[in-house]
């Protein structure tokens, strides 16, 4: 006996198909091998970290209370210490109007389980009358991104922000509270002059996972980033602190990736968090942003999502694949309202914890919140809009 509903349903799926409705119409998302994957919300959690107008900090520079995470708190780097996740987020406060024109200071809140966070009354990192004052005031300290080496040395790269040029910072830390400023990354570097004072920002460390432990890894004798936005590019170092960037034969950096018209990511391809070395090859967690008139029609113009790459492991700038579609895009209210319109989930924060991924990411420039991934187990990516005819 034919079953009505089956046939109502497929007259449903065919005629969305062709014909534009309110409806949206979705289809798998279906990840290769090599990719990790899929991240899930956890249900009834997110976002893990909201704006807080109670929370007050004495500002170094103004000798003003300030409400330093009235405005938004977004954009998280993730680490582990002491069997413990740590988030250190990034907050605005109400110093100016508009993205980029406020304050940033990058708060602390810890987990025992990843979902479920204290927070510290007052920021752990933020711009001061120190020797980097010029390069982060009054913009501030912005979207970090932490690893680990095996010894217990927490690496922090972040965008110093003057309102004038961004730059990727480099600060060291024992215990995740108490920060060494070491400066811009390419300061050292004469590879490095065409970039030191033009805009650039977002680097993510090679890792491995050693004993059960995320760890910074060396590729070739050195330890090795990615960084970037309008493109991916890569950078090698000895001792962290001190990077050379890959350049052509005028110092000007290579991208390995680029933006690509008629995909998620046609306008940036920015680094995501820290970049895990598989069996398979460097996986790098990258952002991409939609073009509005050059990307993939399934997506919201502008919006931000999060994209993956493969590279070589004994040859990191070799690319082996890349996802066309994103394994997360904005989807839940919080991911798409907030002060960024358009959409974001801005992945920062990776951690292995309890044998499963936990990814911290921005909501709409406003909110944090977290999908996990457990390897045991293979899942989609978020499922991808399809095409309806106008």
């Amino acid at each position: 006996m034919i079953n009505n509903k089956n046939i109502i349903a497929v007259i449903l799926m065919l005629a969305g198909s062709v014909f534009s409705g309110s409806a949206q119409q979705l289809k798998e998302n279906v990840l290769p091998k090599w990719a990790l994957g899929g991240f899930e919300r956890p249900l009834n959690v997110n976002p893990v970290i909201s704006p807080l107008s109670t929370t007050l900090f004495s500002d170094p520079n103004t000798n003003e209370k300030i409400a330093w995470e009235s405005n938004d708190t977004f954009n998280p780097a993730a680490a582990v210490i002491n069997g413990k996740i740590v988030v250190l987020y990034r907050a605005e406060d109400h110093s100016g109007v508009g993205i980029g024109r406020r304050t940033s200071r990058l708060g602390y809140a810890e987990s025992k389980d990843g979902l479920y966070f204290e927070r510290r009354a007052e920021p752990v990192f933020y711009p001061a009358p120190d020797w980097q004052q010029g390069n982060e005031w009054p913009g501030g300290t912005e979207d970090p991104r932490i690893a680990q080496t095996e010894d217990g040395l927490y690496v922090m790269l972040y965008t110093q922000w003057n309102r004038d040029t961004p730059r990727l910072g480099v600060a060291t830390s024992k215990d995740l509270i108490h920060w060494i400023k070491n400066g811009p990354a390419f300061a050292k570097s004469p590879k490095g002059r065409n970039i030191i004072n033009r805009s650039h920002k977002s680097a993510s460390l090679l890792t491995k996972i050693v004993n059960g432990k995320q760890v910074i890894a060396k590729i070739n004798g050195k330890y090795w980033m990615y960084w970037g936005e309008e493109g991916v590019y890569g950078a090698s170092s000895e001792n962290l602190i001190d990077w050379e960037p890959v350049v052509d034969e005028n110092n000007n950096p290579i991208p390995f990736i680029s933006p690509r018209d008629g995909f998620f990511d046609s306008q940036l391809t920015e680094c995501g968090p820290p970049a895990i070395w598989t069996e398979n090859g460097i996986v790098l967690l990258y952002n991409g942003k939609n073009h509005e008139t050059k990307g993939d029609k399934r997506f919201n113009k502008n919006a931000y999502c999060a994209g993956q790459v493969l590279f070589d492991s004994k040859d990191p700038t070799k690319v082996l694949a890349r996802l066309d579609v994103p394994f997360l895009r904005p989807m839940e209210d919080f991911e798409k309202s907030g002060q960024y319109i358009d959409g974001t989930v801005f992945i920062e924060g990776l951690v292995y914890h309890h044998k499963k991924w936990f990814l911290y990411y921005g909501c709409a420039d406003s909110k944090v919140a977290v999908a996990v991934y457990d390897p045991s187990g293979k899942k989609n990516g978020d499922p991808i809009p399809v095409i309806q005819a106008e």
